[in-house]
Parts: C-alpha cells; sequence; structure tokens
C-alpha cells in the first residue's frame, strides 16, 4: 500500500462500499428461502449491468428504475411473481444499513478537519434516503449523484462532479469504491483511489490503478494521515 499525499477531501462510493446492498434480501430471507443470496446477487449484477448498457445506449434512467428493473429480472429468473414482495424489497433499499466500519472511518476522518462527501450512482432521493436511515448524515458533507452528469460511472463526467462539488483538483481528492471497476474508472480520472476490497476480488483489468486497496475503512484514515 501506498500513502496517499496531500489528500483535503474524500468521496466515497455508496452501495457496496459504505451500505450493506445485500440488506433487503436478508431481511426478507426467510421469504425466499434458500434463493435469497442469489437473487440478491442477480439484483445486484443486473443493477449494475443496466447503468453500464444504458450510458452506452444513451437511454438514461435515474437510478430508482435501473434498481427496480434489475429487482424484476432477479424475481423472474427465480420463478417469483410477488408484487407485494418486490414493493417491500424496493422499501428496504431506501433503509440500507451502514458496514460496521463505515461510521468509525467517517467520524475519524471528520475529526481529522477532512470534507467529506458520497459520490454515487443514486439518484438524489435514494442518497437522501439510505443517509438518513443509517445515520451517516452528520460525518458527510455532501450527497453527490450522477444525476447531474446524466450518466453513470465509470464516465469521467461523474468523477468530474467530485473536483466541482468539493472545490479541489482531481489529485487532492481521495476516491473509495468497494467496486474494483469503479476504483479503476476514478483513478483514470485522475482521483487519488483507494480500493476497498471488501470481498476479496481480483485485480481488474482495467485502465487505471487504485494508489492502495484495503480490507476495511477502519484502515481509511492511517492511509491519509
Amino acid at each position: 500500500m501506498t500513502k496517499l499525499n496531500g489528500i483535503k477531501a474524500c468521496a466515497f462510493d455508496a452501495y457496496g462500499t459504505l451500505f450493506d446492498i445485500h440488506a433487503p434480501s436478508k431481511r426478507v430471507a426467510s421469504e425466499l428461502g434458500d434463493q435469497a443470496q442469489a437473487i440478491s446477487d442477480l439484483w445486484r449484477a443486473k443493477q449494475l449491468q443496466y447503468t453500464w448498457l444504458r450510458s452506452l445506449m444513451k437511454a438514461h434512467a435515474d437510478f430508482w428504475q435501473v434498481t427496480g428493473d434489475a429487482l424484476d429480472f432477479a424475481l423472474g429468473a427465480h420463478g417469483i411473481e410477488d408484487p407485494e414482495l418486490r414493493e417491500r424489497l424496493m422499501g428496504l433499499y431506501l433503509e440500507l444499513d451502514a458496514y460496521d466500519d463505515a461510521v468509525d472511518a467517517l467520524r475519524n476522518l471528520k475529526n481529522a478537519g477532512m470534507s467529506t462527501a458520497l459520490l454515487s450512482n443514486g439518484s438524489p432521493a435514494m442518497l437522501d434516503a439510505a443517509v438518513k436511515a443509517s445515520g451517516l448524515g452528520e460525518f458527510l458533507d455532501h450527497a453527490i449523484s450522477v444525476e447531474e452528469a446524466g450518466i453513470y460511472k465509470p464516465d469521467a463526467a461523474v468523477y468530474s462532479l467530485a473536483v466541482q462539488h468539493l472545490g479541489h483538483a482531481a489529485e487532492e481528492i481521495c476516491f473509495v469504491s468497494a467496486n474494483g471497476w469503479d476504483a479503476c474508472g476514478a483513478a483514470h480520472f485522475g482521483l487519488q483511489v483507494v480500493h476497498l476490497n471488501r470481498f476479496a476480488q481480483p485485480a481488474e483489468r482495467l485502465p487505471g490503478a487504485p494508489k492502495a486497496v484495503i480490507g476495511s475503512l477502519a484502515a481509511l484514515p492511517d492511509l491519509l494521515s
């Protein structure tokens, strides 16, 4: 790992980085049965695929619609037709749990005087709901949505939003993501990137490389000190 120098602000991906994307399926696991994890995994996979495909098709829709479309695919792939369950899962996506390491890491950064932000595919309403439900609001200065750019990560226009909102040059901003492809995209743009490798993923074969790879947000403050 390499320490990041000259950092004045820190931006975080939201889903999978600060917020547990599998929490909704866990909460209704008794109804989904032994398909619960497979449904959750497919929901997430299709959610990301649809952001990339819509960006390529120039057919943008906000993340709420994309999330619903992905859920419909995942449920359909497992032979589930239950409108009430579908609505419950969507509602739970607005109440995601924060990972255990998120609060302490953000608190430590704020206590050190660091500006903080979300930089997320989520729509403004989704981010607002997630921040309130998780209790992270007091540790975040900005919640930046791709809706301002009208395109999804890893388009450079999205990472440029961090520069605009935080008021610092790209090389003065640390970006943290649990998604390897997102980490590559941000590094390729010019941000200093930490890949939070929560799930022991192999390194992506894409342009742009993170400065550091960590397994928990607990390791982040020391990298920036």
